[in-house]
């Protein structure tokens, strides 16, 4: 078994808090609508990642297993995303009326 320093953990902790500020500030900046959500998106994927690798341990386990909890995660979220998204037109066009 691998032993953890907790210096890893307050790195992560610390990536973790510049990306959640970089997200804060973006909703602020000047910039075009796509490329916030964009960026906001790749953020959250790597946001996903650190979390997954350094505070479940995923970083120390076998690829297969990996796969899985990413995959089943991104199946997860696809799904969710798809039943979302249909309310929120919905909703858009009866408030535009």
């Amino acid at each position: 078994m691998t032993v953890m320093r907790y210096r890893s953990y307050w790195i992560s902790w610390g990536a973790l808090l510049a990306l959640t500020l970089l997200m804060l500030a973006t909703e602020t900046a000047p910039v075009y609508r796509t490329v916030a959500v964009s960026l906001l998106l790749v953020a959250m994927l790597i946001k996903a990642g650190v979390i997954g690798a350094w505070f479940m341990h995923l970083k120390f386990e076998r690829p297969a297993l990996v796969w899985s909890v990413a995959g089943a995660t991104l199946l997860t979220a696809a799904a969710l995303f798809g039943l979302i998204v249909p309310d929120g037109i919905s909703a858009f066009r009866h408030a535009a009326q």
